[in-house]
């Protein structure tokens, strides 16, 4: 089922995300409800707030979204180990029309568990390692808005006023 994304000022999107204590059919079915929404939204990464969901779960697919090949699941994730430095331009779903550049680690090492209980690691770099660390910033309240200087965050906002007035 394709659930709705939460937009910017949502107060879903700055909540810190409780960890998950079980794995239960609910949070199954929340990683593939997950999962078709990234994809009928064209993204690469989704984290449970995004949906309204306070619960540490991320799925990333960077062979998207044109495909739909490496397909990743990751509850209560933390990154253990960052290396090194890149800046990339980075959108959100939950932002439209809005992208910043943002300094990120260049590697990183998430771990976490998969939908089975089963302990995961994933050294990832360059675009994943960007993206793992977006959807981290999700779970901890923090949107791609809080990475852009101030004058662009006002600008946002304003334009998100503005269409809030409209509808």
């Amino acid at each position: 089922m394709v659930r709705e994304i939460k937009t910017y000022p949502d107060p879903a999107l700055e909540a810190k995300a409780e960890p998950i204590e079980s794995i239960t059919d609910d949070v199954k079915a929340l990683a593939n409800d997950m999962a078709e929404t990234m994809y009928e939204n064209n993204g690469i990464g989704l984290a449970a707030p995004q949906v309204g969901q306070s619960c540490r779960l991320i799925i990333v697919d960077i062979s998207g979204p044109e495909h739909r090949e490496d397909l990743k699941v990751v509850l209560n994730p933390r990154i253990d180990f960052k290396e090194g430095q890149t800046e990339i331009e980075e959108g959100c779903l939950s932002l439209p029309g809005f992208k910043t550049k943002v300094t990120r680690a260049d590697k990183v090492t998430l771990t976490g568990l998969d939908l089975e209980g089963q302990e995961v690691s994933i050294q990832a770099e360059g675009l994943l390692a960007v993206c793992l660390q977006h959807e981290l910033d999700h779970l901890e309240g923090t949107v791609l808005l809080d990475h852009a200087s101030r004058l662009k965050r006002s600008m946002y906002r304003k334009k998100m006023k503005k269409c809030q007035k409209k509808t």
